[in-house]
């Protein structure tokens, strides 16, 4: 008999065991684990940050544990390996064939970007975007480092990009450039049919169609959710997302159900599993599909989560790049980590129990020691600063070393290298 209502507790628990939580973890991790992973999530989000790990390897190592990230790079970094990027949240790995599915939004953002607000931003770079295509077709796949013009100086107090970075990324919103691999974590621009079958974007569903697909693998994706869960998944409308919800209800794909708590109605994909228990530990990107949608992860997990990157050093509350501590079915705490790969050290910097529950250190102290071996380091260190820090040392079997101000201080860790949100 299909489910009409969720407790909490439950409604937590087919959500991680739907995002690959809850199995059995094999050794050595296979190419194959990998991949069956991503399809869990449907994609892996970017970002630059390089503090501890690149954000696009964490998903993987909290759900498989240790691998080999030159695995994951042969399937992400390479001229035609099975994943592409695209905006698919923000700047994320996809499959290859789904690609298709954002045509859709590749036309959206060309008629957006042609309205009277982003006309002159446009106009600016379309002698650029001209030279641009040419040099693709002339000379194959590049970054934009590679790419010399005399317009190409820096503009902007941030990410400060070139009109010839500018061009390319107006290109790529648009479909008319794609990812052909990164060169170190660059990313490198091709035309199409360099890197994808001839007219494989014209092959593409129509707008509904993908939409209804797309809605489909989110709610498959998270288990269970709200319309603004599912649509945020793939950063989605929330009226296609409603119509498509309508569509998929009526197909039996998605099943109506009340959750405990919740205000809003939600559904649950018809392949979930509601398991009786979950067991797990792991470290979360602040752009695990998990967390990332903060609204959720503050009703599901009663988690206040604000990534503190951004935020100058002095009005920082938990640290600079501050990972979500899961155990079993709840979100008990935070760290801040960063790899000293000088010292051979997987740095603590902060530690923080959760307002409504506590970290199981001694859990927490067999997730860490993996991760650092992960990281190539030797060992870990864990300053005092933080609700959870001493408790966590203690497990560690490692002293307290003194928290010191330049923990506090911005990292020189995010480059402008494409992972900038879109304009």
């Amino acid at each position: 008999m299909a489910r009409t209502t969720l407790s909490a507790a439950e409604a937590r628990r087919v959500s991680l065991a739907a995002q690959g939580f809850g199995r059995a973890r094999t050794d050595p991790v296979t190419t194959r684990s990998l991949t069956a992973t991503i399809g869990r999530l449907g994609l892996l989000q970017i970002d630059s940050v390089n503090v501890f790990e690149r954000s696009h390897y964490l998903p993987l190592f909290a759900r498989l544990g240790a691998y080999d990230r030159t695995a994951l790079d042969r399937l992400t970094f390479t001229k035609r390996g099975p994943y592409v990027e695209y905006w698919a949240h923000e700047a994320a790995f996809v499959p290859r064939d789904d690609l298709k599915l954002f045509r859709w939004k590749m036309d959206a953002m060309r008629e957006r970007d042609a309205g009277p607000t982003r006309a002159a931003w446009v106009e600016r770079t379309a002698g650029v975007r001209q030279e641009l295509r040419a040099l693709l077709a002339a000379e194959g796949p590049m970054p934009a480092s590679a790419v010399e013009h005399e317009s190409n100086v820096r503009r902007g107090p941030w990410w400060g990009w070139s009109d010839v970075k500018t061009g390319l990324e107006q290109m790529f919103r648009w479909g008319d450039v794609v990812s052909a691999g990164r060169a170190g974590f660059e990313r490198v621009y091709a035309l199409p049919d360099q890197v994808l079958p001839a007219g494989f974007l014209d092959d593409a569903p129509a707008r509904p169609d993908a939409i209804r697909d797309l809605v489909a693998r989110a709610t498959r994706a998270i288990g269970v959710g709200t319309r603004a869960d599912i649509a945020d998944h793939y950063r989605l409308r929330s009226d296609d997302t409603a119509a498509a919800i309508a569509d998929l209800q009526d197909a039996g794909v998605l099943l109506p159900v009340q959750v405990e708590g919740w205000r809003e109605r939600a559904w649950l994909h018809a392949d979930a599993r509601v398991p009786r228990t979950m067991t797990a530990d792991a470290l979360l990107s602040p752009f695990d599909p998990v967390v990332w949608f903060r609204r959720r992860a503050e009703r599901m997990y009663d988690f206040h989560y604000r990534i503190e990157i951004y935020t100058p050093a002095p009005k920082r509350v938990f640290g600079y790049y501050v990972l979500p501590v899961l155990q079993d079915d709840a979100l008990v705490g935070r760290v801040d980590l960063k790899s000293d790969r000088q010292g051979g050290v997987l740095r603590v910097r902060t530690a923080w129990d959760q307002d409504t529950a506590q970290i199981d250190a001694e859990r927490l102290a067999v997730t860490l020691r993996p991760a650092a071996a992960w990281q190539g380091l030797d060992g870990v260190e864990v300053t005092d600063r933080g609700t959870a820090a001493a408790r966590v040392a203690g497990a560690l079997g490692v002293p307290l070393v003194p928290h010191q101000a330049a923990d506090d201080a911005d990292a020189a860790a995010v480059t402008a290298d494409g992972d900038a949100p879109a304009p």
